[in-house]
């Protein structure tokens, strides 16, 4: 690989210098090497993201070790999915593998644009120690399932899910206890809201890709809620508008208000994690792909302050992380070596000694190797005991392909209702509507709740 760029197609494509000596330090000594069937040279789409640069280390390990060539084409979130919805309706794909978002990967496996792991290669088998993600890296494409009677259509790259982060120092000094539930947590933010050295929480509010819905999902799920009432059944009846999804948005609207930014309806991902990191802030919900900046004393003014847990519920009602999480599938659409090079470099991906390297190299493992190595009981590594406790509680939002069209509503309606334009009921009962409308005109076994007074 070079560290040129140059045009292809109409587009710049970023590059990076693979090296031993960029990889080597970071693992803290010399790297093993182990054989490695030679393959053709790959090529992935991948968006720009907090998570990126861990991927990338690990791409450098993985080029060391096997002598394969990978190269990297990085993209903004919104363009990561233009490059592949375009590449993959094309006669030959531009790309082998596809890095796909909670948000968007059930287009590509309905869509058929993927082409099955186990079909490129019948022998490969998933590593039992990976995380399944909901059971989202299966597709059944006779019935639209996702579960293990499926075929594996992808490999977990970055099992991206919200984490309550706080500031410990705050929490000592204070005497408060790591809340539990959605009260405690209101309870802690209000102690700690000082306004405008400290806010007691900053949310996302702002209308995007992926934004605020995503941020909202915690509270929804954690409050009982859910978009629809039982969609692993093929029931998608709308439920979003029940009492218990006026309670999570009421709460979030409250907590906004009362404790949070005063310009929440404008806060987006780079918001929130610039008000953690400037030590803004004592509480936040961001996805776990932030968490090497903040004790990065480069980025960072709470090195070693910030501390993790799983997202509160209220009773009678269990933590539910959304999963924000990133797949890679094989594009149907490319040569088949080009295919069998993927399958070699998830073979290596997925190795309990590969992900124990892509953690050490700043990476969020997907292995249960990384999160039961000993290094996990390290100051360091403090984030990995609530990530492998709230693997098992997250939830897959999106197993339809329409999941973008959804997402586009929930960022609408959610703004507004953040942003004081909308009440909860107006907001709820809007996208209710509109959600319904999208899912009825695909067809699908749906329905809606009357409407909130």
């Amino acid at each position: 690989m070079t560290s040129n760029s140059r045009p292809r197609r109409g587009v710049v494509r970023r590059r990076f210098v693979l090296s031993a000596a960029s990889a080597g330090p970071l693992l803290g000594g010399a790297l093993c090497a182990r054989a490695q069937q030679r393959a053709a040279p790959i090529t992935i789409v991948i968006n720009q993201s907090p998570w990126f640069d861990g991927f990338k280390k690990a791409v450098e390990i993985y080029e060391k070790e096997s002598g394969n060539k990978v190269e990297l084409d990085v993209n903004p979130f919104a363009g990561s999915l233009e490059k592949q919805r375009n590449s993959v309706r094309a006669a030959r794909g531009q790309y082998d593998v596809l890095i796909m978002n909670s948000g968007w990967f059930a287009e590509m496996y309905f869509g058929g644009f993927c082409e099955a792991i186990s079909d490129v290669d019948p022998g490969f088998k998933l590593d039992p120690g990976i995380y399944t993600l909901n059971d989202t890296v299966y597709f059944n494409p006779a019935d639209k399932s996702m579960n293990p009677k499926g075929k594996l259509y992808s490999m977990p790259v970055n099992p991206n899910i919200p984490l309550l982060y706080y500031r410990g120092d705050l929490y000592r000094d204070a005497k408060l206890e790591v809340p539990k539930t959605f009260d405690q947590l209101y309870a802690n933010a209000k102690k700690l809201h000082s306004p405008p050295r400290v806010l007691g929480i900053v949310q996302r509010g702002a209308r995007s890709a992926h934004s605020v819905a995503y941020d909202f999902y915690p509270y929804l799920y954690g409050f009982g809620g859910g978009l629809f009432r039982k969609p692993e059944a093929g029931d998608h009846t709308v439920t979003l508008n029940d009492e218990k999804g006026k309670a999570a948005l009421d709460f979030y609207v409250k907590l906004a208000k009362d404790a949070g930014h005063p310009k929440t309806a404008a806060m987006d991902q780079v918001d929130v994690i610039q008000n953690l990191v400037t030590g803004r802030t004592a509480h936040a919900m961001m996805v776990i792909a932030a968490w090497p900046q903040m004790d990065d004393a480069t980025k960072s003014a709470v090195v070693d302050k910030m501390e993790l847990a799983i997202p509160p519920a209220q009773p009678g009602f269990k933590s539910a992380p959304g999963l924000g999480h990133w797949l890679a599938g094989i594009s149907r659409n490319v040569p088949d070596d080009r295919k069998r090079g993927v399958v070699e470099f998830f073979r290596w991906f997925q190795t309990g000694d590969a992900q124990i390297k892509h953690a050490q190299a700043g990476g969020t493992p997907v292995h249960r190797a990384a999160y039961e190595h000993p290094m996990s009981q390290e100051r360091k590594y403090r984030w990995m005991k609530p990530m492998a406790e709230g693997l098992p509680l997250a939830v897959n939002i999106y197993n339809f392909p329409e999941a973008a069209e959804v997402i586009a509503v929930l960022e609408l309606g959610l703004n507004q209702a953040v942003a004081g334009e909308a009440t909860t009921v107006v907001a709820l009962n809007t996208m209710t509507d509109s959600i319904h409308k999208v899912m009825a005109d695909k067809g699908y076994n749906t329905g809606k709740l009357a409407p909130l007074r």
